[in-house]
């Protein structure tokens, strides 16, 4: 069983990797929510889509948790990769991704939207008094849509504070530190299961000799 200090150690360093990396930005109140389209596999141009989901996304959703984002993929690899933003005029409140919320949970469940492995729910067009801004996701790096994305949504990167700047380095060391006790606890197994090997190896040899003279 894993001891309490070091289950602690594992979730402070998945906490920071979530609050902390590409992805991590505070977005504007004006945008209402995010929709990705792209397929299944890397291949075709959607690697760049896949790598943003897997490592921006979640950031985004950890600073943004009040902003629906819906990830929607296809087994069609010669499908288009697309994000859209979608925004609110400026003649709507500021609580307008809770409003829209509201009106999909007020929907029967079968019929909400959500994430989708099937293609089951494409970008909508906007909604009376949104707009949305896309952003073309096909055989672009990840860093590169985050760029176009950060640049189109104006959004506020976040930086960690000093404590965690203090904390990531301990992270670091452990990891560091792990990774150095590792080797030597494989560098003694594999020595111990050497030095079995040619004692049975020795044995061998010495009872084949043993019964030749016989």
């Amino acid at each position: 069983m894993v001891n309490p200090g070091k289950r602690m150690h594992i979730l402070q360093a998945k906490l920071l990797a979530l609050r902390h990396g590409q992805g991590a930005a505070i977005l504007p109140p004006e945008i209402t929510r995010i929709h990705m389209d792209f397929a299944m596999k890397w291949n075709e141009g959607h690697f760049g889509p896949r790598k943003f989901w897997k490592t921006c996304l979640p950031r985004l959703k950890f600073w943004n948790p009040a902003i629906p984002m819906l990830v929607n993929r296809t087994t069609d690899q010669t499908a288009p990769a697309k994000m859209s933003i979608y925004f609110r005029q400026a003649s709507l409140s500021s609580d307008a991704p809770a409003a829209l919320s509201t009106k999909m949970n007020s929907l029967p469940l079968a019929q909400q939207p959500h994430s989708s492995t099937e293609n089951e729910y494409p970008a909508p067009e906007p909604e009376e008094g949104e707009r949305v801004v896309t952003i073309d996701m096909k055989g672009i790096h990840s860093d590169k849509i985050l760029e176009e994305f950060i640049s189109k949504t104006g959004a506020t990167l976040v930086h960690p504070t000093p404590d965690e700047q203090v904390e990531m380095r301990q992270v670091e060391e452990r990891t560091e530190r792990a990774a150095f006790d590792r080797a030597i606890v494989k560098k003694y197994i594999d020595d111990k299961r050497l030095e079995e090997r040619m004692l049975t190896k020795a044995r061998q040899e010495a009872e084949a000799i043993k019964m030749a003279n016989q």
